[in-house]
């Protein structure tokens, strides 16, 4: 095997509080079938919205010293919108010789394609409150009604409709109904769904939505920005390949049930 073969290179780490960063794996493994992967869920502090941010800061930052140095990883995605606006600057300024992608919610691009003028950021509410996301809808949507809708319990259903096949579309109707704006006979077109955890519940949003909107996921666009990113620093860090096998999965908790392993093992993840 060369050097300069794709399944050599050092891998991918994919990064998130919990399952919901699988969004983002599932388009990157199209753009990129022959990297590696490594799955980072730190659901030992799941879930972010419960921390107080500066305990969360300094969390993340160490442990992603440990992850470093134990994956080597040639880019780190943080497929996590909370992380992102909290702790992205604080990463790579900590770990400047080391890539970051961030995830940050799809303001720009939903101003861009709204036509009624009406849109929702559907979020955690960490990333309503973060002074990055209120910045984000100043820099690109200042001609838009943007309206920021928290959502405390949508994580927690997609992680139990991911492991056990079953979610309550009530609960999911309640924590998207604040979404849905009508004004002056215009009404929200576009919803942006600010959590990476939230596209695998786009099927239940769109059933029990009182009308039609584009849900935005930014998943694949996260993903062309690694490919990108990527494409600038390579080959200079190709690497030794970290092993043989499946893609790898790491839970900061070290308890994985059996439906979190089949779930993993579904993704081609074996668990580390």
């Amino acid at each position: 095997m060369t050097m300069t073969d794709p399944s050599n290179a050092r891998p991918i780490l994919m990064f998130d509080s919990g399952i919901g960063g699988l969004t983002v794996l599932r388009e990157a493994r199209v753009l990129m079938p022959d990297r590696r992967f490594v799955y980072v869920a730190d659901d030992a502090a799941f879930p972010y919205g419960a921390w107080e941010e500066p305990a969360l800061r300094a969390h993340i930052l160490e442990l992603f010293g440990k992850l470093l140095d134990r994956f080597s990883p040639a880019i780190s995605v943080i497929a996590c919108n909370t992380a992102s606006t909290l702790v992205i600057d604080a990463l790579r300024e900590r770990f400047p010789g080391h890539p970051f992608v961030g995830t940050v919610p799809a303001i720009k691009p939903a101003a861009e394609r709204t036509r009624s003028g009406l849109v929702s950021v559907l979020a955690t509410p960490g990333t309503v409150k973060r002074q990055y996301t209120r910045d984000l809808i100043g820099k690109w949507a200042r001609k838009c009604h943007v309206r920021l809708v928290g959502s405390d319990n949508l994580a927690g259903l997609a992680e139990v409709y991911m492991r056990e096949g079953f979610v309550d579309e009530e609960a999911v109707r309640a924590e998207i109904a604040p979404c849905f704006v009508e004004h002056d006979e215009l009404r929200t077109d576009i919803v942006v769904l600010a959590c990476t955890h939230y596209p695998f519940l786009a099927n239940r949003m769109r059933k029990t939505a009182p009308w039609p909107v584009d849900w935005l996921d930014p998943a694949e666009a996260i993903a062309r920005r690694a490919l990108s990113l990527l494409a600038d620093i390579e080959p200079k860090n190709r690497g030794e390949a970290l092993s043989e096998g499946a893609d790898l999965a790491v839970f900061t908790s070290k308890r994985v049930d059996f439906p979190t392993r089949r779930l993993m093992q579904g993704f081609g993840l074996a668990i580390s």
